[in-house]
């Protein structure tokens, strides 16, 4: 299997490329030369609630496509329906991590992604400011300033609070070790494919308090009790205080995410890709993966 930024004609049996728009012109190029060949397209956040009504050549992505996958349950439904059939979902994994040693005498919170609009800091640090003075909750920010406009307005909005601590842009692994020692994790975000933090997080035993979207509904259900409105600060603080203050929401948040963790083991995952790869091409396959993803965090 070779992995590459874009298709540059190297042989291949079947490429799966990820992302409709930033990968299109490798799509598209693949399939013109081998239009018989199986093309796995993966669909993020951004592809199934922004790109794909908008911009063609994310369009010619679904299109040209022999087989679509979304990464959580609602991700379908933001399809059009002509492309349902030929569309999987598979779950992203997680190694299961214990539990970590929680403080007692603070409750804890982590908000995890780097600085981009699409994930929303600003309602998470807005929140905290609604949050009674008298309740002992600290937030942990772990994330790269990418959006130097939002990073400012985050540190404006934290400054002088000390409840708020910024830890920057941290190692995966060093991520899940604070997060893990954490009460709860915060997903404030407008626009979600399939959160790795969320899986992280409910494969620690962190249950997660998110903003009501199918990118995360399609991930925990939902009926999920820990939603609260996209961008409703007074909202997710009404939550937090909750959690805190109440030890039956907490237990039932706690319960409701364990419910899910079989859905993001590796071997859960490793099972649903070697099926994708079983119906679509032969073991001895040349496989072509193309990665555009940001890198780093979320």
């Amino acid at each position: 299997m070779e992995i590459a930024p874009e298709w540059r004609g190297a042989g291949a049996d079947f490429l799966i490329a990820l992302h409709a728009r930033r990968s299109a012109p490798s799509i598209a190029a693949f399939a013109e030369r081998h239009p018989d060949r199986p093309l796995v397209v993966v669909l993020t956040g951004t592809d199934l609630y922004r790109d794909i009504a908008t911009d063609a050549a994310a369009q010619r992505s679904l299109a040209l496509a022999s087989r679509l996958v979304v990464l959580q349950a609602e991700g379908v439904q933001a399809l059009p329906p002509q492309y349902a059939s030929k569309t999987e979902v598979i779950y992203q994994s997680a190694r299961s991590l214990l539990p970590g040693r929680r403080s007692r005498l603070h409750f804890d919170l982590a908000l995890v992604g780097h600085m981009r609009p699409e994930k929303d800091p600003l309602t998470a640090l807005r929140a905290l400011r609604l949050v009674p003075a008298g309740l002992p909750v600290r937030l942990f920010h772990v994330g790269g300033a990418l959006d130097p406009a939002l990073a400012a307005e985050v540190a404006a909005l934290g400054a002088g609070d000390s409840r708020y601590h910024w830890l920057g842009a941290l190692s995966q692994a060093a991520t899940r070790q604070r997060l893990k020692r954490c009460h709860l994790l915060l997903l404030p975000s407008l626009m979600e494919g399939g959160a790795n933090v969320l899986i992280e997080a409910v494969t620690s035993g962190v249950p997660v308090l998110g903003s009501d979207i199918a990118g995360n509904r399609g991930m925990l259900g939902a009926d999920y009790p820990g939603w609260f409105a996209a961008g409703d600060a007074g909202g997710l603080a009404a939550l937090i205080s909750r959690a805190a203050n109440d030890p039956g929401y907490y237990a039932t948040l706690a319960r409701r995410c364990a419910e899910q963790v079989s859905l993001f083991s590796p071997a859960q995952e490793c099972a649903a890709v070697c099926r994708l790869l079983e119906n679509e091409v032969s073991v001895e396959a040349n496989v072509g993966l193309i990665d555009v993803k940001r890198s780093g965090r979320n």
